[in-house]
């Protein structure tokens, strides 16, 4: 509060200012640079350590997992974005001669142009595709360019899922990694260290361009590009687009990879991406696919894998990477862009996601380990028998159970067979007196011979009508007398309760 007396008019102290906290702070990791980001609280990295912890973070995930056998052919997904450049530039990294573990696989780059969707004047498309191939071309790699449009010529195979085949455990890991060996070792006599068989090896390993020659993009048809028009022009909400366009893509993108022969597929969501990714599954009502959305593999497609070795990054680790070593990448529009907050489920739960990171730095990193969590194991050993029915856009296996399921339907179903009935003896079915309803050629007989057996009400609709009758006990006669009154005139019935004059229908 005021004093009486209190001098508001003093001058400033003079002399130098304070020193702010945290410029005296050493890298974390080496104790001895000048950190130059600072990825949490109290976690600050010089540029050096920075880049080691980045590279070491994308191997361990690779190793930790052992998908990937040497020799394998592998097509990464790039979009432009930040993610899946910094994941091109990775795998470079471990297929130079400089480092620690070479990475040995063969891979291979795919871009999908995607400006027929959002929008795009084909003087820009072909704009945006001339900053992409030279960007493609710097890499060194065998790259494919395809537009969106392809998808109409893709042939109906692909909406089916190939034969499955079985995950590399890790003894057949080490036994593809010495057959690998024993191949650089034919040759010549020398080890694989030092000798000419090791040179031929690190040849082809660090010219992987003569696998597969560049596919550069070819123009599409103005028939294709005005029917893929018409398609996102069809669909009503921002929502429904980005599905439809994730659909699209993953398979014009798997059948890429089929026709030039890659087995495995890399996508570059981070783990932010996946964060909200999961949160939107879960609103879209795919929470039983999550472990196959999330997860580092996705064994759905079954001849190619899509595997994320980008999920342990956040998007601030990729853009400070990418900021710091001069990471390329290509702006694209997409069909969300400058598009309002609450435009749809995506960027609703994005800004969501983000804006609760802000506030709470823990919340993308606890979003994720709940993913990992996740299991993908088959109910009633579904894995042992034939598969089941498969969904045509996500080739997710449909979920049709109908007791046991975790779904709305399947809890419903529950309850109404704990709640049904138990069912008369045939005694008690027997009419008193005769039956006046006539029959179906119009003799005498039983309404309930003479009637149609598909007209008979079922028994999940009795138990609706008697759980309804025992919640609202009120509006139950007022409704039936209302029925009575509208219901036409007809024959007396035998009160078997075997017609629909009986049964109220």
């Amino acid at each position: 509060m005021c004093q009486v007396g209190e001098d508001y008019g003093a001058p400033a102290p003079e002399g130098p200012p304070p020193p702010r906290p945290g410029c005296e702070l050493k890298c974390v990791k080496c104790k001895e640079g000048l950190p130059v980001v600072v990825i949490r609280a109290g976690d600050a990295f010089c540029r050096d350590c920075f880049k080691a912890f980045y590279v070491h973070k994308f191997r361990a995930v690779l190793g930790k997992n052992r998908l990937i056998f040497p020799g394998e052919k592998v097509l990464l997904a790039w979009s432009g974005g930040p993610s899946s450049g910094s994941m091109v530039w990775q795998v470079l990294e471990g297929l130079s001669r400089d480092s620690a573990k070479r990475l040995r696989f063969v891979p291979g780059v795919v871009y999908v142009d995607e400006g027929a969707a959002c929008g795009q004047s084909r003087e820009d498309r072909a704009k945006t595709l001339a900053e992409v191939e030279l960007v493609l071309q710097t890499t060194g790699l065998p790259w494919h360019v395809v537009a969106l449009e392809e998808v109409f010529s893709l042939p109906p195979s692909v909406l089916r899922s190939f034969a499955q085949e079985p995950l590399g455990t890790q003894g057949a890991y080490k036994t593809a990694v010495d057959s690998f060996l024993q191949q650089q070792l034919m040759p010549g006599s020398e080890g694989p260290r030092g000798g000419p068989s090791a040179a031929v090896g690190e040849e082809q390993l660090s010219r992987p361009r003569t696998q597969d020659p560049p596919s550069p993009a070819v123009p599409p048809a103005a028939a294709q590009t005005e029917a893929l028009s018409r398609l996102f022009s069809s669909v009503k909400t921002l929502t429904a687009k980005e599905e439809l366009l994730q659909t699209l893509r993953t398979h014009l993108i798997l059948h890429v990879a089929r026709t030039h022969g890659y087995s495995k597929l890399m996508t570059g969501d981070s783990c932010t991406r996946l964060a909200v990714k999961l949160m939107t599954s879960l609103a879209l009502g795919r929470g039983a696919f999550l472990a196959w959305d999330t997860g580092f593999s996705d064994e759905r497609f079954g001849d190619v894998v899509v595997v994320r070795p980008m999920r342990d990054h956040t998007l601030k680790e990729v853009a400070f990477y990418n900021r710091l070593f001069g990471v390329p990448s290509v702006f694209t529009p997409a069909v969300d862009t400058k598009a309002p907050e609450k435009a749809s489920i995506h960027r609703l739960t994005e800004a969501f996601m983000l804006r609760l990171q802000a506030q709470f730095p823990s919340t993308v990193s606890t979003v994720y380990r709940t993913s990992e969590k996740l299991v993908k194991a088959p109910r009633d050993g579904r894995a042992a028998g034939p598969p089941g029915p498969r969904c045509l856009l996500c080739m997710c296996a449909l979920d049709v159970d109908t007791a046991d399921s975790a779904t709305a339907f399947g809890a419903q179903t529950l309850n109404l067979s704990q709640t049904q009935p138990p069912a008369q003896p045939a005694e008690a079915r027997v009419p008193t007196g005769p039956c006046s309803s006539a029959g179906m050629d119009g003799a005498q007989g039983c309404c309930q011979a003479a009637r149609p057996h598909g007209r008979a009400l079922p028994q999940t609709q009795e138990a609706l009508v008697q759980e309804a009758e025992t919640y609202m006990p009120v509006r139950a006669e007022p409704a039936a007398s209302a029925l009575d009154e509208s219901r036409p005139p007809g024959p007396p019935s035998c009160g078997a309760g075997c017609c629909g004059w009986a049964e109220g229908t």
